[in-house]
């Protein structure tokens, strides 16, 4: 461990202290003349800029932008291999070349499945009581949708008017994961997730209009364990009038389903709360930070910090047919996404007009697969309030945990969200000293690192060259080459320490996954 801060000094040393946020470094970024092409979004974006007089930032280095883009696309760090052919391609679209292979990998479809079940409250356990067979189900049709690329209206239709039993029509837990089967809780969840709307703000006249549109969902248990049926209550046979959000009645015939009336009222191309909110949500999960901020907060008094940006990613969706694919392409092929995370402004809205890419820890369950890929380690994992049969091989990556119950010591310290109320403010993304010091003084951490075969393999195939093991480490955690400083630091560390090679690169990455560099997506 000693051994470990010592090279971490070193390191702050060399690199200055304040790390990715310092003053501007080639590794980070590109000279401005190398922007990639860009789209509609940055001259929205670039117009805000002008008028507010502030400097957008230089464009990402390809080492920053293939780790980056692997972190937000598929909560994957690239392997070193991946890293050498992307900076050794020479085509010039080979960015968009790599956003569309990222599209396509089964880890995209596993990282975006942990997005939205976060969302979704995907969770066994109190308060949601999804029950195990029921997460399974729920996960697995959540995956494959998003998998098969299933257009966003589809996708909610399909969680607004399913019925059914809910192990055998997974998309009916939408409404088993509620926390109450009252119609004002019910209607909330509908809110909150497909419009970005907390009805406790609203009026009570209101709050009564959006609830009268799921006042006839009835629950009905099975003699199967934990299994539930939901479907329409068939008691009620009188018409219902109701009023939509943006204030149209509606009468609907008795027999028929109300939540049929509002989903078609809700996907219509031209209803701006189902397509503001779905792109507003996706910006954010890319960019750090919504157009509206926070992305479940939208309200008259909460508006989007750039409103033509807004209306045209939603034209664009809905053009495409709520495509989300052709959502992502954009966003990720813009030079605002693809800009360095170093500012050249220091003007307080900077941040909300995205002039640079925000910084942000990354999340609990990338991390701790990050770190058990680095070190060729295994993580366990429990359910506080066990169910017979839970079983999680420990090969397992965080990011397939399908169940919010289920969990970890690590996970929890980092702010992995209890799903319970589906807000984005549940994952909680900030550094605590609890964080810093598991990573620098636990015997979790120490462990992967003394009982790596992966270091001890890397070591091997450096055969006896430091300069080609110190590389090979940079790449594995930092994503990138190291610079020929940092080089030099590292072999007059071993040089003066008097340390094994085996110590030495040991103590090499517990510095580096001790870095922002590491720590953070940037």
């Amino acid at each position: 461990m000693k051994q470990a801060i010592i090279v971490l000094a070193v390191w702050a040393v060399c690199m200055g202290a304040s790390g990715i946020e310092s003053a501007f470094q080639p590794l980070y970024e590109s000279p401005p003349g190398a922007a990639p092409q860009g789209n509609r979004i940055d001259a929205l974006v670039r117009a805000e800029l002008d008028e507010r007089g502030i400097e957008p930032a230089y464009p990402s280095s390809d080492e920053v932008f293939i780790r980056r883009v692997f972190l937000d696309v598929i909560g994957t760090l690239p392997q070193p291999w991946e890293i050498r052919r992307f900076l050794n391609d020479p085509r010039p679209n080979k960015r968009a070349i790599l956003i569309d292979t990222l599209l396509e990998r089964d880890e995209f479809a596993d990282y975006w499945s942990l997005k939205w079940c976060d969302l979704l409250r995907v969770k066994a356990e109190f308060p949601i009581n999804l029950w195990p067979n029921a997460v399974q189900a729920y996960h697995m049709w959540i995956r494959n949708a998003i998998r098969t690329n299933m257009p966003y209206d589809e996708f909610a239709r399909a969680l607004l008017t399913s019925s059914g039993s809910n192990y055998r029509e997974p998309p009916v837990n939408f409404y088993r994961a509620v926390q109450g089967q009252e119609p004002e809780a019910l209607a909330a969840a509908v809110a909150l997730t497909f419009m970005g709307a907390r009805i406790e703000n609203w009026t009570k006249d209101e709050r009564d209009a959006m609830a009268a549109f799921f006042s006839r969902l009835a629950f009905k248990d099975t003699a199967e364990w934990k299994e539930e049926i939901v479907h329409l209550d068939p008691s009620v046979n009188e018409p219902l009038d109701a009023i939509y959000p943006d204030g149209q009645p509606v009468r609907i015939a008795p027999g028929e389903d109300p939540r049929e009336a509002f989903a078609d009222w809700l996907i219509s191309p031209d209803n701006d709360y189902f397509s503001h909110t779905i792109v507003n949500r996706v910006w954010a999960w890319l960019l750090g930070r919504g157009i509206v901020h926070e992305p479940d907060d939208f309200r008259p008094d909460n508006p989007p910090a750039n409103p033509a940006l807004l209306a045209y990613l939603a034209e664009e969706l809905a053009a495409a047919d709520y495509d989300l694919r052709h959502l992502y392409r954009l966003i990720l092929n813009s030079r605002t996404y693809q800009q360095s995370s170093i500012p050249r402004s220091d003007h307080p809205e900077a941040e909300a007009q995205f002039a640079h890419y925000i910084v942000r820890q990354l999340d609990a369950e990338v991390l701790i697969d990050a770190l058990n890929w680095i070190f060729g380690s295994r993580e366990s994992y429990s359910s506080m309030i066990p169910e017979p049969f839970t079983f999680i091989p420990e090969q397992q990556r965080s990011i397939l945990l399908a169940d919010g119950s289920i969990t970890s010591p690590f996970l929890e310290m980092f702010g992995r969200p209890p799903r319970d109320t589906g807000l984005a403010s549940e994952r909680r993304n900030e550094p605590t000293e609890r964080q810093r010091l598991h990573l620098l003084n636990s015997t979790h951490i120490q462990r992967k690192i003394e009982r790596s075969w992966r270091l001890r393999q890397l070591l091997e195939n450096s055969q006896g060259e430091p300069r080609r093991a110190i590389t090979m480490m940079y790449l594995f955690i930092l994503s990138r080459h190291p610079s020929e400083e940092e080089i030099a630091a590292v072999q007059a560390y071993v040089q003066d320490g008097g340390v094994t090679a085996q110590q030495a690169a040991s103590d090499l990455a517990w510095a580096l996954i001790n870095t922002k560099e590491f720590l953070y997506r940037h």
